[in-house]
């Protein structure tokens, strides 16, 4: 039989956390052979090339996407050369490979208990691996999935921000996000940072970030590599719709109410703006 990527006691943790609040968990997939540098290498080189992203790892918190610059290396020599490569990398929608499939609905499926009875079904399962450099910063973002980073190699530190502190980015951030009108990169501001909070990941620990939580990450002074096990479900997707409808209404001159924060459902206007959607009036 084998065994668990979480002990009861993660379990437990998550359950006090999920889905509203970020929390350190633990996990037992150090040592996988699908997670060192050779197999990455291998899984990189058979995903398809939009799959594959790397950036400079020497980039301030906050930048427009259109000013990262472009990588120098080729993937598979990054990845080769992390070490000295100066550079991140994110291979994407890994559930493409069948080895790959396997390990993420393994680990998601031990998070069913958990998540199917607060925010329903784990829909849109879906895999990412970062590998980054000593030093690296992956800039302030957020991302509309349910999360948990599992770190396997090295050191980091995320440091994450409230998600519907609507102090920080105005609705209209998170409107534009939904109708895909801007890349997930968030302007940055210093006035921001003593609201973050910092959690420091080693090998064999775990971070759940909440949907749209903003975060960066600082990786620490060795290689890093992390594992993303990402969902939706029906609740996210929801709150996800609802703020596009908020765009309907305030292009009507309306000053709409932004969706309430879990639990609540916001079906009212997620379904309003689903029906929109289906007879092409929502633009």
């Amino acid at each position: 039989m084998q065994a668990k990527v979480f002990t009861p006691a993660t379990m437990a943790g998550l359950e006090m956390a999920y889905p509203a609040r970020a929390t350190r968990l633990t996990h037992r997939l150090t040592a996988h052979p699908l997670l060192d540098l050779e197999a990455l290498v291998s899984l990189a080189t058979a995903l398809p090339p939009e799959a594959v992203e790397y950036n400079p790892g020497r980039l301030p918190i906050g930048i427009a996407p259109e000013d990262v610059p472009a990588p120098e290396l080729g993937v598979a020599e990054t990845i080769r050369t992390i070490e000295q490569a100066g550079a991140w990398m994110a291979l994407k929608r890994i559930e493409s490979h069948p080895d790959y499939a396997r390990l993420l609905d393994g680990i998601l499926d031990e998070l069913a208990p958990v998540v199917t009875p607060r925010t329903g079904a784990m829909l849109r399962r879906e895999g990412f691996i970062f590998i980054s450099s000593p030093g690296s910063v992956t800039p302030f973002h957020f991302d509309p999935e349910h999360n948990i980073l599992l770190q396997v190699r090295g050191t980091k530190t995320m440091t994450l921000f409230p998600g519907d502190d609507e102090a920080l980015f105005d609705p209209q951030v998170h409107e534009a996000f939904h109708l895909g009108e801007h890349h997930r990169n968030l302007p940055w501001q210093e006035r921001y940072a003593a609201q973050g909070q910092p959690i420091t990941i080693a090998p064999g620990d775990a971070i759940h970030v909440p949907v749209k939580a903003p975060h960066w990450v600082q990786n620490h002074d060795a290689v890093s590599i992390s594992l993303s096990v990402t969902w939706r479900s029906e609740w996210s997707f929801a709150e996800a719709d609802a703020r596009a409808m908020n765009r309907v209404l305030r292009r009507a001159g309306m000053a709409p109410r932004s969706p309430a924060p879990w639990p609540a459902r916001n079906l009212a206007k997620s379904l309003a703006y689903r029906a929109l959607r289906k007879v092409g009036a929502d633009g």
